[in-house]
């Protein structure tokens, strides 16, 4: 389980997106499991540093679907794995790529952050 600064709650068994639903469920029966009150059972989430940047790309273009891009995304999730995670999508609602990482380690975060910022700006 994983949470995000936009308040979306995560659980990669279940779904790869924040669903409130599946995140309440999950947390009543935790509640039932160990017989814990909620109070009790939020004290022991831990927070992980986070960095969201935002990248515009002009119309027309697929920053993403550029090979640099790609192979710049995958060294990241490389370097991360294990100490973090990358997740990089286009927004919905606008021209932009939203990088965003999490690492306890948060030189190296932003170092990839920045990079992956870095390429898709070179694409955009």
């Amino acid at each position: 389980m994983g949470g995000e600064q936009s308040g979306h709650i995560v659980m990669t068994d279940y779904a790869t997106t924040g669903d409130g639903l599946i995140a309440g469920l999950q947390f009543l029966a935790e509640m039932a499991r160990t017989g814990r009150p909620a109070s009790e059972l939020i004290k022991s989430f831990e927070t992980v540093p986070q960095m969201l940047k935002n990248v515009r790309f002009a119309a027309g273009r697929q920053p993403l679907d550029n090979a640099a891009v790609k192979a710049r995304i995958a060294e990241a999730e490389a370097r991360l794995s294990g100490k973090g995670r990358v997740l990089i999508r286009k927004s919905g609602t606008e021209p932009l790529i939203r990088v965003m990482a999490e690492c306890e380690d948060e030189g190296l975060m932003r170092a990839e952050v920045d990079g992956i910022v870095a390429a898709v700006e070179a694409a955009a």
